[in-house]
């Protein structure tokens, strides 16, 4: 079974991205396996601080260790936005493959400082580990947010991208290039997409050399994802398009059945309903070129 390093390094190459799907219960984790199995393409499940609150960092662990197992399936557990080293401390040592260290709402040098440190703690319990870093505002949240007008927030420069990979060794770097959490309501409707910084994002891979990542990518237009991928964007996160049709779907099973209490038989609407937005969304991170 290949590695995570392994498979980043091999989807860089290709110039292709892993997907990357917040789960917070089974239905969700379900979802995602039988579409990235279906597809036979590696994935990655991530849980913030507040979804491993709720499933349980070492259980949750266990489940993706279970199906990489049993299936000899490339799935991995990456440990999203953690934002205190004792947490990230908590997920390597349950047996995540990757940590987001996440201090970007800090100034630079408090971010790197700690991130430094991170980086040095983690991989001495577990020196396969993943550690990414995270500089630049995107916003927090992955909900959906009022159509009010939102201010530009500054983008990560080049220089500061290679400044903080060189001072912290981060494995991984996720800038702000026009991204953003959550999704507007005119986004969920359809009127309005997300939109990136594609010219930046090139510039920023030239300088730093090391695998990106795209955070707050629900929303976002087909055509920036595939643009964003060519200019060097290895891992996708999507997160509020899965919660929305996690939604959807349990709404769909409980009218279907209105006297039903049976929860197996309420919740593969769910998965269904989940697993293809999963399904869409690795089939375009896999074929990014027109």
């Amino acid at each position: 079974m290949q590695k995570l390093i392994e498979t980043l390094q091999k989807a860089q190459s290709s110039g292709v991205a892993i997907g990357h799907f917040n789960i917070a219960d089974l239905v969700l984790l379900k979802a995602v396996f039988l579409a990235a199995r279906d597809l036979n393409t590696p994935v990655l499940v991530g849980a913030s601080e507040g979804e491993r609150e709720f499933v349980g960092t070492r259980q949750l662990a266990a489940l993706v260790k279970s199906l990489r197992e049993e299936f000899s399936f490339p799935i991995f557990l990456n440990a999203d936005h953690t934002h205190s080293l004792a947490k990230a401390v908590d997920a390597v040592k349950a047996g995540f493959d990757s940590v987001v260290f996440d201090l970007s709402s800090l100034p630079m040098e408090e971010n790197v400082r700690q991130t430094k440190e991170a980086v040095e703690t983690l991989k001495s319990i577990n020196p396969s580990v993943l550690v990414e870093g995270e500089i630049g505002d995107i916003g927090t949240g992955s909900e959906i947010h009022e159509d009010a007008p939102r201010a530009a927030r500054p983008l990560t420069t080049p220089s500061e991208a290679r400044e903080f990979i060189d001072a912290t060794h981060v494995d991984i770097l996720a800038p702000a290039v026009g991204n953003s959490h959550g999704m507007l309501k005119s986004m969920v409707t359809g009127d309005e997409k997300k939109h990136l910084a594609i010219e930046r994002i090139r510039e920023i891979k030239t300088a730093t050399g090391i695998p990106l990542t795209l955070h707050g990518g629900s929303g976002t237009s087909d055509e920036d994802l595939k643009a964003a991928i060519r200019a060097g964007i290895n891992i996708v996160h999507i997160n509020t398009e899965l919660r929305l049709a996690w939604r959807r779907g349990l709404e769909h099973g409980l009218a279907a059945g209105k006297d039903e209490v049976v929860p197996y038989k309420i919740l593969p609407f769910a998965v269904t309903s989940v697993e293809q937005v999963v399904s869409s969304r690795l089939k375009l991170f896999t074929n990014p070129i027109p």
